[in-house]
């Protein structure tokens, strides 16, 4: 066979495995690790669920900077437990991203380098206790709408991780509004500090459900390989509509003059989103943007003896091993 006859059957069998893929796609079956992916296929994931899996572990900073300032000990167990919850999503998504052929060690480089993105809603800093149940109620209620859709994205291991994470951010979110409502329950000060914080991470919160579909480079692609079921949009829409009744059952105000509910459309009309601001966060010149890295790479070199150890002591029980079969 010439060199061009088995250019000609590599193409065909290319594309007779293209059409296998996409038939798999569009009858909702679900791609395993060692099946036959398109290369952008591959790509795509490790970056989406790498970006989601460095959110998860970069996410637990702004919180674990409360863990010993909870104002009680009930506040601070279930604080050290979603924290905990948090280093757990971020270990299975990693797991699932190793199943694309990318190492844990590439992972980490590219958070700790800049090359690997991940929500910018974590570069904005918790100044108060407030912080906590807004970022539960808000981060968490926009992330839960965001992650339902992937427990049946097109991706076996991705989907599998996300039942379970899903079910934790529910809680999450839960725990979140609790916080708020009994804020403001309290005195004046307590509902003037749980509106504070609802008026400086409302904005965020609908700039981490990500850019509009008209400047989203990858929604097109991954809505036709069912990665993304919703457009980001829609996904805000849904968080607005879902959110500005539960504001108003605890008695705050959303920090929307423009905010209205469209009798026509349904939904709740609002404001424009400052899009300079989340591009300059993304760019890495958020307020938190460098503390959150820097305690990244802190922990990773501070973590080093602990990875050695480890894998030392995988080797001796595998000699240990050797040895007894060996007898």
């Amino acid at each position: 066979m010439s060199h061009t006859e088995k250019k000609i059957a590599n193409a065909d069998q290319i594309r007779s495995l293209e059409e296998m893929f996409d038939a798999k796609i569009a009858r909702d079956g679900k791609i395993e690790p060692k099946d036959w992916m398109p290369e952008k296929y591959r790509k795509t994931h490790i970056r989406q669920i790498s970006q989601h899996a460095h959110s998860e572990i970069v996410g637990m900073l702004p919180e674990a900077n409360w863990i010993s300032r909870a104002p009680s000990l009930r506040r601070k167990v279930a604080l050290l437990a979603k924290v905990q919850d948090e280093a757990g999503h971020g270990l299975y998504l990693y797991s699932a991203c190793e199943t694309l052929g990318i190492s844990r060690e590439e992972l980490y480089e590219q958070l700790h380098s800049g090359k690997a993105k991940y929500s910018s809603i974590f570069n904005y800093p918790t100044l108060t206790w407030a912080d906590m149940g807004a970022i539960g109620w808000l981060v968490d209620g926009a992330a839960i709408i965001n992650q339902v859709p992937l427990c049946s994205t097109s991706f076996g291991p991705y989907a599998r991780a996300m039942v379970r994470v899903c079910k934790e951010e529910s809680f999450h979110q839960r725990q979140g509004y609790e916080i708020m409502m009994t804020l403001c329950n309290g005195t004046q000060e307590q509902k003037d500090m749980a509106q504070d914080a609802l008026n400086r991470w409302w904005w965020p919160a609908l700039m981490m459900l990500g850019p509009t579909d008209e400047q989203s480079t990858h929604t097109e692609q991954s809505m036709i390989w069912k990665l993304k079921r919703k457009s980001n949009d829609e996904l805000r829409q849904q968080f607005i509509d879902q959110t500005v009744p539960q504001a108003d059952i605890i008695g705050l105000n959303i920090p929307d003059s423009e905010l209205k509910y469209n009798n026509e459309t349904g939904h709740y009309d609002f404001g424009e989103i400052d899009w300079e601001e989340f591009w300059q966060v993304v760019k890495g010149h958020g307020m938190c943007n460098k503390e959150r890295i820097s305690a990244r790479k802190n922990a990773w070199d501070n973590g080093e003896w602990v990875r050695d150890a480890a894998v030392a002591y995988a080797e001796k029980q595998a000699e240990s091993q050797e040895a007894k079969q060996a007898v």
